[in-house]
């Protein structure tokens, strides 16, 4: 199918706005951002809402047993791969109204406007709401994508949550079936193609003049816990050249991270992003650091390169402070690159419509990352002001929002046909 040139289907601008502020408003905070965390009772709002919109625009709702909420939307041929648009509707506490919730409120649009002119796909469009993209406290991330790409562990649903709750309780009490989640899977060959439309987080196309970005992949991360141990010691009476400090190794070792990014280092981002210290008295010379690095990079050499560099440079910080220092990784989650064709269909559908594109990396992880174990993946994305995300600070312009909204119709009309 080719992409017309004259008078491209476009989007209800004003209805998809207004669907962006109604759903802002469900966790809106004093501060001006959004906090709905998964499974929450603003999430479950949030949730409600969408539901709404997904019936309205003519589409089957349903959730699923990892409590993903999907709508369906009536094809040619229903025996076909489904075309997937998604994202996620939870932010992280005080966070802002674009991450996640841009992708999926776009693709109800998208669904819509295709009903309003009657322009039935080939194969089924399947509009998605993933759960837990976001993770909270003492649960991981990206639940619901995770599941329907099968790689779930099921011990997750035991994990005890700081308010006291299992996993498992939150997610059926938010219409999920912790009992049966394995069910959750998508059949291998199941769906065509997926796209996720959603915000840059980063400044690239804020900076610069492009207005849709095509992602060609999502960094790798790697999470690595550094101990560091000392002695403590009085603060008062121990001399400087007798002191076995772990914090000040620590404060070196926050240093090498840094030194792991940039032009001379082996990955593109590196962060220390956690400190804890003990005892943690004001007058005890610390006896032990505890710290958090993210490592992230498209290439997984790379970051092998920088967590192997890191326990060099740990090696020699242990050895001219005195100390012991422990490199242990906690997570890894490999780089992902987005299908070829998939950047083609985006490049292609932002030149009919006149849109400046430019091709950039994802820093941020996604739920485009598990999908595309599943099939062809490709991500769109739209300028966030600043740079700035999960902020109450985080803005996208309203016309921004309609030219994603317009790029993803474009990509739905393109793969929605059956060759």
């Amino acid at each position: 199918m080719t992409i017309s040139r004259t008078r491209p289907l476009t989007v209800d601008a004003t209805r998809l706005l207004d669907g962006f502020e109604r759903l802002r408003a469900v966790g809106a905070t004093e501060a001006g951002g959004v906090s709905r965390p998964a499974f929450s009772s603003a999430d479950l709002r949030a949730r409600e809402l969408v539901a709404g919109f997904m019936r309205r625009a003519g589409l089957s709702v349903t959730v699923d047993e990892a409590a993903n909420l999907i709508g369906t939307a009536p094809a040619r041929d229903p025996r076909l791969p489904a075309l997937v648009l998604g994202s996620h509707l939870d932010t992280v506490p005080d966070g802002g109204a674009y991450d996640g919730a841009c992708g999926v409120i776009a693709a109800v649009e998208v669904a819509r406007t295709l009903r309003d002119h009657d322009r039935l796909l080939d194969r089924p469009l399947r509009v998605v709401a993933f759960s837990n993209e976001e993770g909270i406290p003492g649960a991981p991330a990206m639940f619901g994508s995770r599941a329907v790409a099968g790689r779930l562990d099921p011990a997750e649903l035991d994990l005890a949550l700081p308010s006291g709750a299992r996993l498992a309780e939150l997610l059926d009490a938010a219409g999920g079936d912790s009992a049966h989640v394995e069910r959750a899977r998508w059949t291998p060959g199941s769906v065509d193609s997926y796209f996720e439309l959603h915000i840059e987080q980063g400044p690239v196309l804020d900076a610069g003049g492009p207005r849709i970005g095509v992602v060609e992949g999502i960094s790798g991360r790697l999470t690595v816990e550094v101990t560091v141990r000392g002695r403590a010691d009085h603060g008062g009476t121990t001399p400087m050249h007798a002191r076995r400090d772990a914090l000040v190794a620590a404060a070196q070792v926050v240093l090498a991270v840094r030194r792991l990014a940039g032009c001379h280092g082996p990955v593109r981002v590196a962060t220390t992003g956690d400190c804890a210290v003990a005892p943690g008295a004001w007058n005890v010379v610390p006896g032990e650091a505890t710290l958090t690095v993210d490592l992230r990079d498209l290439s997984a050499a790379a970051v092998e390169r920088g967590l192997r560099r890191l326990i060099g440079d740990c090696a020699e910080i242990a050895r001219t402070t005195g100390t012991r220092i422990e490199v242990t990784p906690l997570q890894h989650v490999p780089p992902t690159p987005c299908d070829p064709a998939q950047q083609r269909v985006i490049e292609d559908v932002a030149d009919g419509l006149g849109l400046p594109r430019v091709t950039l990396p994802s820093g941020a992880g996604h739920d485009a990352q598990w999908i595309a174990g599943l099939a062809p993946t490709g991500m769109i994305f739209i300028p966030s002001r600043g740079g700035v995300s999960h902020s109450p600070r985080e803005w996208t312009e309203p016309g921004d929002l309609v030219n994603g909204a317009n790029t993803l119709l474009g990509c739905a009309l393109v793969k929605g046909a059956n060759p």
